[in-house]
């Protein structure tokens, strides 16, 4: 796949915005009715821009950390300090390797929320339980990959139908970590950079499609909350939604019932929070949510071109038809 060429010479401007945001709150929380944020000529509060929603924080609380919620200072320090020096590694024996460090962008800084996960809810900051339904759809979907009967074998992100980490919902993945939301009275556009997935969520009320009609990225209705918006997501195909690595094995349980609510606020005129919470109870034994910040971007989005010159899928292909071979009648 295609990654930002320009990653390099995007690090230190992303390292300038980083270091010029407020000091992390402890716990985030929206910005107070009446706070100076940038409001739209209608009066809501102004998200348009480029976000950008790279973190070191994991999905799930580290083992290590099973009793914290929240970072320290001289955890936060570790970590980015860590992942400022990754380099990197020779593949094992037989394993031809992937991409380097250089098409990678997946992030120099924890989320602004301080915590030890991007999971606020369960309060262990890990996902729930799998129900059976989830776990079979799990298995099917990794039996589908081994058996590479065809493209449809593949999963929908390495097929570039969507974007690895743009779901819905975003979650932070090893490259191209931004959106771009823009706004009008009646309608919010959100365009992820992967893949250059958008969805269009119509604000005025109207009701959503019938449940016959299935979408990749669901179908999304919004609508004001004080100064958040929220966005809610159903109607998704099953295949759908796409999942970041290295979260992709933990969501494949995700199916057709999922139920996404989104919000998003401004904390100040540079950082936005992001929250979400999934809803399927075919998939997981209850409800589960993340909470997370994006920082204000300069930077513009870039084409993406997922397939072109890329030989990737077929090669795959290729190579479980020779492995057939090989193994005979």
């Amino acid at each position: 796949m295609h990654a930002r060429l320009a990653a390099i010479a995007r690090v230190l401007p992303a390292l300038l915005v980083t270091a010029l945001l407020a000091p992390a709150l402890v716990e985030a929380q929206p910005a107070a009715e009446g706070t100076s944020i940038p409001r739209t000529a209608d009066g809501r509060p102004n998200l348009q821009g480029v976000w950008d929603f790279s973190s070191l924080t994991p999905l799930q609380r580290p083992a290590e950390l099973a009793e914290r919620e929240f970072l320290t200072d001289e955890d936060i320090s570790a970590l980015e300090a860590r992942a400022a020096t990754r380099v990197d590694r020779a593949p094992p024996p037989g394993n031809p390797g992937s991409y380097n460090r250089f098409w990678f962008d997946d992030g120099t800084r924890v989320a602004g929320t301080r915590r030890t996960s991007l999971i606020v809810d369960p309060a262990d900051g890990r996902l729930p339980g799998y129900t059976p339904e989830g776990r079979a759809r799990m298995a099917a979907r990794a039996e589908a990959r081994d058996r590479n009967a065809g493209p449809e074998d593949r999963d929908v992100d390495e097929r570039c139908i969507l974007g690895f980490n743009s779901g819905p919902p975003m979650l932070p993945g090893a490259y191209n970590n931004f959106v771009q939301v823009f706004q009008t009275p009646g309608h919010v556009a959100i365009l992820n950079e992967m893949v250059n997935d958008s969805r269009l969520v119509p604000l005025d009320g109207r009701p959503t499609l019938s449940a016959g009609v299935r979408q990749w990225r669901g179908d999304s209705r919004g609508r004001w909350e004080g100064d958040t918006l929220v966005v809610e997501t159903a109607n998704f195909r099953d295949l759908g939604t796409a999942h970041p690595a290295p979260n992709m094995e933990l969501l494949e349980a995700l199916g057709p019932e999922l139920h996404l609510v989104e919000r998003f606020s401004l904390l100040d005129a540079d950082t936005l929070l992001y929250r979400f919470t999934i809803d399927d109870r075919t998939a997981f034994t209850e409800p589960w949510s993340v909470e997370t910040t994006m920082a204000r971007s300069a930077d513009p989005l870039f084409e993406y071109a997922c397939h072109e010159g890329n030989y990737g899928l077929y090669n795959i292909l290729a190579g479980a038809r020779a492995e057939s071979r090989a193994a005979g009648p």
